[in-house]
């Protein structure tokens, strides 16, 4: 499993990476692993607000359709585009291109509540010993 050194995480499988006033929000190498061969992403539209741990988008795969989270409550500053053509790219490149939102967080604080890589670890082991 890889993890981003520079991102946070939250228990369900989201993470967020600061840059400037904004974070860039994605789902973990793990999730996207679990998820298998992703074929579609639906996300809101910029400039649309969600609570912490909100439900803001659909990821789905063959597998499955997941609902994926706001790590922090905030704004939606931006959407991953190439996404929409080209939703694998969450599998090839989860903490690179493949990221889903960027957002304006209400409450800059939130970061500190969330997971580091190694806490994240940690929590995916304990997961996947039960």
């Amino acid at each position: 499993m890889k993890t981003d050194a520079q991102a946070r995480f939250a228990p369900t499988h989201e993470w967020a990476r600061k840059g400037g006033d904004e974070l860039t929000v994605g789902i973990s190498d793990h999730a996207q692993h679990s998820l298998g061969d992703i074929v579609y992403v639906d996300l809101p539209k910029a400039g649309t607000a969600f609570a912490a741990r909100a439900a803001f988008g659909v990821v789905e795969s063959v597998k499955a359709a997941n609902d994926v989270y706001l790590p922090l409550g905030g704004r939606i500053t931006a959407v991953n585009g190439l996404l929409a053509e080209d939703p694998g790219l969450i599998n090839r490149d989860c903490y690179g291109e493949g990221w889903l939102v960027r957002v304006l967080p209400d409450n800059p604080g939130e970061w500190e509540t969330l997971l580091s890589p190694e806490e994240y670890e940690k929590t995916v082991r304990a997961e996947e010993e039960k």
